[in-house]
């Protein structure tokens, strides 16, 4: 009325305060989940065809290996496979049409991986770093908690003792 905007007390401080709770730990959950849930398997994946048949590949498409969007053509039991590279693999820094060693399950030979994935490479890496990311933010709300509280305190200033 008087042409001065008056704030509620802590109105703003509080639903700032459940934000900086509440994104980290979604995140957190996210994150967690991505690396249990998607990363982990698929390393685990790469190391189960470690025993596979060998075969020279050829890499049909290119793009994103790492995300499973590349293929590769290859014979098997006499016949011409073309199968998709699992989420994980490193095929992505070769052009289309590169030689590259696949190992592959004889009952299924579309189940194919590169030799050089076989560790777990790129997925494993995936999902350590998804993991320490999944730790980081949920230790976020406590470092940040812990910032506010001692920021926020008054400070007291205490006499000092001469010896």
């Amino acid at each position: 009325m008087d042409g001065t905007t008056t704030v509620g007390v802590g109105g703003g401080r509080r639903w700032g305060s459940r934000t900086a709770l509440v994104v980290p730990l979604v995140l957190a959950l996210l994150l967690g989940a991505l690396s249990v849930l998607v990363l982990l398997p698929a390393a685990q994946h790469l190391r189960s065809l470690r025993g596979g048949e060998r075969a020279q590949a050829t890499l049909r498409t290119g793009g994103s290996c790492v995300l499973g969007r590349c293929q590769v053509e290859f014979e098997a039991a006499g016949r011409t496979v073309t199968a998709d590279l699992p989420v994980g693999s490193g095929g992505g820094k070769s052009p289309v049409g590169a030689r590259t060693a696949v190992r592959h399950r004889a009952d299924d030979p579309r189940v194919v991986a590169r030799e050089e994935d076989l560790g777990g490479g790129a997925a494993a890496v995936g999902t350590v770093t998804a993991g320490g990311a999944a730790l980081f933010f949920l230790v976020l709300p406590i470092l940040a908690a812990r910032y506010r509280r001692r920021s926020t305190a008054p400070r007291v200033d205490r006499p000092r003792i001469r010896a």
